[in-house]
């Protein structure tokens, strides 16, 4: 075989901790665990930014959300940004199924050919991209659901909320509908090469589904920070998300008490069981097929989620449960697990697999090939940046008593909310974090790994911190970051 095919699986919001090779043995992740025990387990990877939009269109393009242009959430990728169909031989076939989240929701773009989509209900954030498009088009998997006899209950009538689909029958569920079609995809085109993504929503919120019983609330474990709540000495922006979730819970979960937190994280659990089994259909198929050692798998999600860590829920903080990520892939023919330590951005991702399935390398992406260290395991030995990009909130936006309380003034509550922040990790692990409003975080990860403790404000790091800004500049101005947070 000349040209290995490319099978990438994707879930949103998925802790990089939640699978065997990562040390949990707890949850029930039968086809990824031995994905696992196969393939390259990349020990340290980090998205580029914490939250869904920016960090997808990163790990499809290789460039930092500040360049492909879809920099904060529900913001469409630059038409120019080229995703990595885009640099294949027409020969490929080339699919994307699941959630996109990056413009244009239902229609085919960025080089896949073929598309099957399961939001109809975004289309309304990008209609300034759809323009000549038919806005009243709706997602196959909508389709799908009508033929099955569901009625549709959103926008009066004419399209599926989260909320119902997440509520059906397995069988009838996103994972189900799109394993479905992804077998399908490798059945018809296994004599020739393709290139597919399947990208499921799940475990992202809302956090409840088909298998909300599989896991006993009571047996599920804490995370070891549970207990590190935010503080003074942390980042304003991070206590009022804490204060956020102690004092509203979050959908039908009460958050101020410990059971209500094992009982949201049981129901994750659930879900990442689910993204589970219908990956493993996928999986199956392909192995039936006799194309495991002809292909390409990678396994890894958008950014994780603090479920619970520092009492923290969701993403977007630079907390390593929010910028860490699951990264498997193993490379055709492999056999044997092999490990990558060090940290490893998903910024790298399209240089390598271009790299690895015998296509140039475009010089104009952010990110490099890391195909050696993959094949043969080993350390990286480079930092890796992360940023977050925030829209400015809304001067009449209410804000509870208990943020205006804890930030004093609120303008100083707003300034948190729309804080922009620059972040590096170190291969001798550090993690900084420069905020534009002043509000930096400074963890030594490697004696201090559930951070704990920000060392920001001791005159002891102060030249560290200098030499962590300088590291930060230079990368934003070899990819042309116009923020400039190190000025303050």
């Amino acid at each position: 075989m000349t040209k290995p095919n490319l099978l990438v699986l994707l879930t949103d919001e998925q802790r990089f901790d939640t699978l065997a090779c990562y040390g949990n043995e707890q949850i029930q992740m039968p086809n990824l665990n031995a994905l696992a025990d196969r393939s390259c387990v990349v020990d340290q990877a980090y998205c580029t930014q914490p939250v869904c939009t920016p960090a997808r269109g990163s790990y499809l393009t290789g460039l930092y959300p500040h360049s492909h242009g879809a920099w904060t959430n529900n913001i469409p990728l630059n038409a120019d940004a080229a995703c990595l169909p885009e640099h294949l031989p027409d020969d490929y076939a080339t699919g994307y199924f699941g959630k996109w989240h990056l413009g244009d929701e239902i229609f085919a773009q960025h080089g896949f050919r073929e598309w099957r989509s399961v939001e109809s209900t975004w289309i309304n954030y990008n209609e300034h991209f759809s323009s000549g498009r038919d806005k009243a088009a709706k997602s196959t998997y909508h389709h799908y659901l009508r033929r099955r006899g569901y009625k549709p209950d959103a926008d009066g009538g004419k399209s599926f909320s989260r909320d119902l689909t997440t509520k059906l029958p397995e069988r009838d569920g996103k994972p189900a509908y799109l394993a479905t079609e992804a077998c399908d995809f490798i059945n018809r085109h296994q004599d020739q090469p393709f290139a597919l993504y399947v990208s499921f929503l799940e475990p992202h919120m809302p956090f409840y589904g088909p298998r909300d019983d599989q896991y006993n609330p009571q047996e599920v474990p804490l995370p070891g920070d549970f207990d590190a709540v935010p503080s003074e000495a942390d980042p304003l922006r991070e206590r009022l998300h804490y204060l956020r979730f102690h004092n509203e819970g979050f959908e039908r979960f009460d958050l101020s008490n410990e059971m209500g937190w094992r009982q949201l994280i049981s129901a994750y659990w659930g879900l990442c069981s689910l993204v589970d089994t219908h990956f493993g259909r996928v999986l199956e198929t392909l192995d039936n097929c006799g194309l495991m050692d002809d292909t390409i798998v990678v396994f890894t999600s958008d950014h994780g989620d603090m479920m619970g860590s520092h009492q923290l829920l969701g993403k977007g903080t630079m907390y390593q449960e929010s910028v860490r990520v699951p990264l498997l892939v193993k490379l055709p023919g492999q056999r044997e697990q092999q490990r990558v330590t060090g940290p490893f951005s998903q910024i790298d991702l399209v240089p390598t697999l271009l790299e690895l399935m015998g296509q140039p390398v475009p010089e104009a992406l952010h990110g490099r090939s890391r195909s050696d260290v993959l094949a043969t395991g080993g350390e990286m030995t480079e930092d890796v940046f992360i940023e977050w990009n925030q829209r400015e909130p809304k001067p009449d936006r209410v804000l509870p008593d208990y943020v205006v309380a804890e930030a004093r003034t609120r303008s100083e509550a707003l300034a948190a909310y729309g804080d922009q922040t620059r972040a590096l990790v170190t291969p001798d692990g550090w993690r900084y974090s420069h905020s534009a409003s002043g509000d930096h975080a400074l963890y030594n990860l490697a004696e201090d790994p559930e951070e704990r403790r920000n060392l920001a404000a001791l005159p002891e790091h102060a030249a560290l911190i200098e030499d962590l800004r300088s590291r930060i500049a230079a990368w934003q101005t070899g990819t042309t970051d116009t923020l400039d947070p190190v000025a303050n």
